[in-house]
């Protein structure tokens, strides 16, 4: 099997970093709506919280993951990056999360519409760039339904990734012939192009030849992770991309999911991660993100990591201001 006949059915989860354990966690539960659905540590620095935030048990193409480093230096958005991650939210929503955002104290515009689409662009309390985009995603995803948000307008998982970009073409090569995205359309500097999925599938490619290149900290993403079936399916993805010569790590057990590694050729780097066993494998859904999990190989060393972790209120489903 080869990359030609391989599908990425779209996005598992987009991870980024932010600052302040704290505000991000209130930010994106209480103000976005998102559920903690697992509470854990960075495995390569498991004096890190790792968070995942998402929908009502953790689908894959509604996870928001953030390593939160207290004190991190302010990250610079640039090219050779994931610079805007939007939201998709149901039609006829745009007015109440202008609404909520404002009177939450976040700054929100209208971007002008592109490829059909209108939706809103802010901030969160790092400066990492987001929107919301009216969508047709699948009703399903309803975001988490004991939190602040009302069902109705809840986030319904991820619309899309835009990549800034020195030079788009090689990055375009990749989608196209090794990773097996759809191009869709031009508008203005900015190219779409789509995975075979039906759900958190859009990628945006920006050329940006004289921007400078971005530096990571708080405030940035730090990569995308497209979805494979099972592990089966990711080592078919592995092999392929072996075989069209992309240097790409070994499979890396992240307890919730397995993941590789590679960065396509702007310098983004892109993650394959696995759907199973998924966030319910050391929790049951009504208990998920509501205590610290450790992976088996540093439950010996729990005492130690709870003591470094900052403390931190855990959210509830209480509502927030509007």
């Amino acid at each position: 099997m080869n990359a030609q006949e391989l599908i990425l059915p779209g996005i598992h989860h987009v991870t980024a970093i932010a600052s302040d354990p704290q505000r991000n966690l209130d930010f994106y539960t209480q103000v976005l709506g998102l559920r903690l659905v697992k509470l854990t540590v960075n495995f390569d620095d498991p004096g890190t919280y790792h968070f995942y935030l998402a929908d009502e048990t953790g689908t894959p193409g509604t996870v928001l993951t953030f390593f939160p480093w207290p004190n991190a230096r302010q990250g610079r958005v640039g090219s050779g990056q994931i610079a805007v991650m939007a939201f998709a939210i149901p039609h006829g929503s745009r007015e109440y999360w202008k609404e909520r955002l404002a009177e939450n104290g976040v700054t929100v515009s209208a971007f002008p519409q592109r490829f059909g689409d209108s939706g809103l662009a802010f901030q969160d309390p790092d400066g990492l760039q987001l929107e919301l985009v009216e969508s047709d995603s699948p009703q399903e995803y309803a975001g988490w339904t004991g939190g602040p948000v009302e069902p109705a307008y809840a986030l319904r998982g991820f619309h899309s990734v835009t990549l800034w970009l020195q030079d788009a073409d090689p990055s375009r090569r990749m989608l196209e012939q090794n990773l097996g995205f759809r191009y869709i359309d031009q508008d203005g500097d900015r190219l779409r192009f789509e995975a075979p999925g039906a759900f958190a599938r859009v990628i945006d490619l920006v050329a940006l030849p004289d921007m400078q290149a971005g530096k990571m900290g708080a405030g940035v993403f730090h990569h995308v992770a497209w979805r494979a079936h099972d592990d089966n399916h990711q080592l078919a993805w592995r092999d392929a991309l072996l075989s069209a010569g992309v240097q790409v790590t070994p499979v890396r057990d992240r307890q919730y999911f397995h993941s590789i590694y590679f960065y396509e050729p702007g310098g983004v780097l892109f993650e394959i991660a696995t759907d199973p066993p998924g966030f319910t494998l050391d929790e049951s859904p009504e208990q998920l993100g509501s205590a610290l999990r450790l992976p088996s190989w540093y439950e010996p060393q729990r005492e130690q990591i709870e003591l470094a972790l900052p403390r931190i209120r855990l959210p509830t489903g209480a509502a927030a201001p509007r």
